[in-house]
């Protein structure tokens, strides 16, 4: 019974959560831009590229002397930028959106790495910043202002939505957009400006890792992340709130394999645990994607006029 009693302390201790919030950030954070893309009918499968640019161009921006928040706006630039390329190809030019996206992909990451190379060719280690520190809240888990801005965000997203007329044309042009050309909305410039605000917010979750959960930038880190934030704003049926439980969950089952691994290190190889977040993340996923109402124009090219 040593196992089980170990498992149940792991899961109520308050590190736990803390890590647990700490992993889910930059999968809100993701999963809230894809999710203001895809409700405006456009995928963008640029999100790891996007993510990782937004990581090093944070980073770097503190590295050459900016502060911390003077980093958080200059990769929300950079994703507003790499989203404004991946909007103009697809949305007035009707590209395919699965080639743009992989295209937006690789080149965030290949510019990332080739800045990062030519700032500081000879940089064996990765410089370290001072990052973003815990603040200690009272009665709150201690989290950086970042994971506190991520939870805000969710909030502001829902409420932009929902209760705005923005947030209401947003949603037409994902669903009818030949009702909000009727309407006199200019399909276009909603898509548009919704994949560049998307893209932001992917950006910051990239930003994330180097500004707050790290303190360096290196090859690699985003590590897949975007790709599960396109998988968790389907898990969240293209809703905010549901998007903050899909990263939750998935960062809890992340943050306990890797005390299962301590725990039971000894029964099961370590490959197992790795896989397991990512086998609970396929179950839910295929349960609740069935059921998912997803946005009827999405990845449907609109030109004017058309009926």
């Amino acid at each position: 019974m040593e196992i089980p009693n170990a498992i149940w302390d792991v899961l109520v201790s308050a590190a736990f959560w803390t890590a647990v919030l700490r992993i889910a950030t930059p999968y809100v954070l993701g999963t809230l831009g894809e999710l203001l893309c895809e409700r405006a009918g456009v995928l963008n499968l640029g999100i790891e590229g996007i993510m990782t640019l937004g990581a090093m161009a944070g980073w770097m921006a503190v590295y050459q002397g900016g502060g911390l928040w003077t980093g958080v706006l200059v990769a929300m630039a950079c994703g507003a930028l790499m989203g404004l390329l991946h909007a103009s190809l697809t949305v007035p030019l009707g590209l395919s959106q699965h080639v743009a996206g992989i295209g937006v992909t690789l080149l965030g990451t290949s510019l990332s790495y080739f800045v990062y190379r030519l700032v500081l060719p000879q940089a064996s280690t990765p410089p370290t910043i001072q990052p973003f520190q815990p603040l200690d809240l009272p009665g709150a888990l201690a989290q950086t202002p970042l994971t506190y801005l991520a939870a805000l965000l969710v909030l502001a997203v829902a409420y932009v939505l929902y209760r705005t007329p923005v947030g209401l044309a947003v949603r037409m042009v994902g669903e009818n957009p030949a009702a909000a050309e009727a309407q006199g909305l200019s399909v276009t410039a909603v898509r548009v400006g919704a994949v560049m605000a998307g893209s932001a917010l992917m950006a910051l979750g990239g930003a994330f890792l180097t500004l707050s959960a790290f303190n360096a930038f290196f090859f690699n880190m985003v590590n897949g992340r975007g790709w599960i934030c396109i998988a968790l704003v389907v898990f969240a049926s293209w809703r905010p709130g549901k998007a903050l439980l899909g990263a939750v969950l998935f960062a809890a089952f992340d943050a306990f394999q890797l005390r299962l691994q301590q725990i039971a290190g000894g029964v099961l190889p370590y490959q197992v645990f790795l896989m397991l977040p990512y086998l609970l993340s396929i179950l839910a996923l295929v349960l609740v994607a069935r059921r998912a109402a997803y946005p009827r124009a999405l990845m449907i090219p609109y030109r004017k006029g058309e009926r």
